[in-house]
């Protein structure tokens, strides 16, 4: 069971944005996928607090596979489906056996800024195929904003992703505001979130 303290900072005001977005939806069972759900942290503590919501983790890293399964089980998380191989770069048909049409809802938590823009369009292209009409992918993180980054947390915090690896970076909203167009969906709101992160909502139409 691998612990991230930023997962335990800021899964309560994630489920809070989750909250408000599925409360009218509470009286049926909704399909959620995680894409590049890390420790396993963020989709346990949804899973608890949203029983109506049965989740589908993912991740790359069988690490991260291995922890989302010991945190399954020590929490006895019976809408917690087990964890699946995912990259999300790759097409969608390769999404782990998933159907067209089969989400109502896909996040991804910290993601795009730890991915290249490859991922970012494997993203917005599967999330196209597989979310049912009206369904949501959800992206939290920090982002940059017509070309622009601020503050200078921010700048800094770019600069060492790309130092990391160069294909990584803040993704530009309105990049992905296009990316979303061009695959079926409309972004719907910018959710103001701590510490200049973010969580966009975009819609299937």
């Amino acid at each position: 069971m691998l612990l991230s303290p930023q997962a335990e900072r800021n899964w309560q005001s994630l489920y809070s944005v989750l909250e408000g977005l599925l409360e009218d939806q509470s009286h049926r069972q909704l399909f959620a996928l995680e894409l590049g759900s890390g420790t396993g942290q963020h989709v346990i503590r949804f899973a608890q607090k949203m029983p109506f919501v049965t989740w589908q983790p993912s991740d790359i890293k069988q690490d991260f596979l291995d922890s989302i399964k010991a945190y399954t089980a020590v929490t006895h998380a019976k809408t917690v489906l087990p964890p699946v191989h995912l990259d999300a770069s790759e097409p969608w048909e390769k999404w782990a056996g998933l159907n067209r049409n089969s989400c109502d809802i896909i996040i991804a938590i910290n993601l795009l800024q730890y991915s290249s823009f490859k991922t970012a369009q494997g993203v917005f292209s599967g999330a196209g195929q597989i979310l049912k009409q009206n369904g949501l992918l959800i992206t939290y993180g920090v982002y940059a904003v017509n070309g622009t980054i601020t503050p200078s947390c921010n700048e800094k915090l770019d600069e060492e992703l790309r130092k990391m690896n160069p294909d990584w970076g803040l993704p530009d909203i309105d990049v992905l505001r296009q990316l979303a167009y061009g695959n079926g969906m409309r972004m719907e709101r910018i959710i103001e979130m701590e510490e200049y992160y973010k969580c966009l909502i975009f819609r299937k139409l």
